[in-house]
Parts: structure tokens; sequence; C-alpha cells
């Protein structure tokens, strides 16, 4: 794939492909892989690295000295944008959803540890206190590049149609289904595009973190056919050709349930994995769920993208271990 865009390096890659042998025993079902995201790095490791490599590159391009964007306070994005900023000697500023916290575990003591501004948005929306702060840093002598939420965008989808491109001689192929948790959309997006451009025949599954299926399959169509766009390719997605799967949202976003606490047990213990509260351990529990209703076959070979988190367990201590 020819990229004509600039890249910083920031990630570990490519990232391990490992059998998840005794989960798939636990669950008497398909033989189940996992890509471990989990392992690119930059303070702890996530997708938002491979975003990163892209959308920090532009910024350096453009000569731009501070790093925006937003998130919740237990952002995986946000502490990896900070890692990003202070890699390549950048300011940044996080613009975080609600109220100050007094507790500074997890996510938001990373982002501390960092360097990163924090300003919490209270009453007001994430992307309206962004745009004044983009205004205040330029008023102030500094030049500013404003990151979306999650990374996601055309430019940052780009990281995961490379990702693809990990797998050498047609090795994807393998695979029936690749799942995945997906939110903000730029990830699902991404292998969305990547795969169309590798001709894997499988389904690329997002299990959605938060959003409606409709509105998840309209966001990502725009964000791929933006990548489309930017890699000078002619092919289009419509939202109907999207796969999604939003039958696993739970309480709503960032609420922990039994199925997400169970899905982070049977990881750990059957495999010595851990996933986060928010993404891959709601993703997680959606595959175990399609596996128990049958949707996802006994014989099928399934790839389960691990898209990074872990240092959000720490947030949601009280909400794992109960006593039960």
């Amino acid at each position: 794939m020819r990229i004509d865009h600039p890249r910083v390096p920031l990630a570990s890659l490519p990232t391990p492909v490992e059998p998840l042998t005794r989960l798939s025993e636990v669950l008497n079902g398909p033989r189940i892989c996992i890509k471990r995201d989990d392992l690119t790095g930059l303070a702890g490791g996530g997708n938002k690295a491979r975003k990163l490599e892209f959308l920090v590159g532009e910024a350096i391009a453009k000569g731009c000295d501070t790093l925006v964007t937003i998130g919740a306070a237990q952002s995986n994005h946000c502490r990896q944008t900070a890692a990003a900023a202070a890699k390549c000697n950048l300011r940044c500023v996080l613009v975080l959803r609600g109220d100050p916290q007094c507790e500074k575990t997890g996510n938001l003591l990373l982002d501390r540890l960092l360097g990163a501004r924090i300003v919490w948005s209270r009453e007001r929306s994430r992307e309206e206190v962004m745009a004044n702060i983009v205004e205040t840093e330029r008023t102030e002598g500094h030049r500013p590049y404003s990151i979306s939420l999650g990374g996601s965008s055309g430019l940052g989808a780009i990281g995961y149609a490379l990702a693809v491109e990990e797998f050498p001689d047609r090795g994807l192929e393998q695979f029936d289904r690749i799942v995945f948790a997906s939110s903000s959309g730029g990830t699902h997006a991404g292998l969305v595009v990547g795969a169309k451009l590798a001709g894997y025949k499988g389904e690329v599954l997002g299990i959605s973190i938060d959003e409606p299926l409709n509105d998840l399959q309209q966001m990502v169509a725009g964000i791929a056919n933006d990548a489309m766009r930017r890699l000078g390719e002619r092919a289009s997605f419509n939202p109907d050709g999207i796969r999604a799967c939003a039958d696993y949202l739970g309480k709503g976003y960032g609420i922990l349930g039994e199925p997400e606490r169970e899905a982070i047990e049977l990881f750990a213990r059957s495999e010595g994995i851990l996933l986060d509260p928010v993404y891959t351990g709601r993703a997680a529990a959606g595959m175990i769920g399609l596996i128990r209703r049958g949707i996802i076959g006994k014989k099928e070979r399934i790839l389960f993208w691990h898209t990074g988190g872990i240092p959000a367990l720490w947030a949601y201590a009280d909400d794992l271990i109960s006593e039960r």
C-alpha cells in the first residue's frame, strides 16, 4: 500500500498474533486467536498508537507545537496522545468530559505523569471547550493541532488499513471473522479499508461499545471513505455494508456489567491476558455472546483484535473485585 502522508514511528510493530487455545476450549466453540495491539508500546500500548503515527506526523509537518484532543476521564486515546506529545517534544492539552475527579488513577494518573495539561469540560461540550483552547493557544503564540475523538479520522484510519499488511502471504484468510471493539469508528474504518484492499473475504465485525447500529455504520462508512480518498482509491463504502453488532451496549459507555466482568475474568484466568472494562471487555463479551447464541459457529476461525486500554483496569478495581 503506497502512503503519501507524513508518519512518525510511535508503535512497536508488527504486533503478535497468538492462539487462545484454553479460551477456545472453555467456550467449546470456534478456534480463537488474538491480535495483540495492547502491545504497541507508547505508555501502556493500545490501538491509538497506529492512528497517532499519521496524526502526529501531519502535526509536525505543519509546524505545530501543541496537540489538543478530547476524551473521557479514562480515555486511552488521551493517554497515548499525551505520550506521543512527550516523545515528539510537543505540548499537549487534554479536554476531558465532566467535572474534575479527585481520584488520580488509571489513565488519568498517566496523563499527568506524561506532562499533559488537563482541562475539564464541566457542563459544556468537549468540542466547544477544545475550540476555545485552540483559539487561546493561537493567541498566545502557539501552533495547536486538533485531534478528533479517538483520533478517528480518515488520516488516523490509515494506520489500521496498514495493520492488515502485517499478515504475510494472505495469512488473514485463515480467519472467518475479525472481531473488535468499535466506538469512535477509526479502527473499524481502517480495518474495513485494509481488508478491502487486501481482498479479504471474511467478516470485519465491530462490536459497538456505545453507538446504536445505524449511527455506528454511518460514522464508520464516512471515515472509511475519507481514508480511501486519502489513499487515492476510488472504491467507496455504504453504511449498510459495514458489519457491526450493537446487541451488547449494556447500561452505557464505561459502565461495567456482568457480561464484561465475565469476559475479563475468562481471558485473565484461561490465557493470562488482560482486557479493559470499557472497550475490549465489552467486545469480548459480545464475541462470547455471539458464540453462545450460535451466530458464530463452533467450527469458525476467529481473530479477536485486542485494542488495548489495560491502564483503565485500576480505575474499576471496586467493580471488578467484589464479594460476589
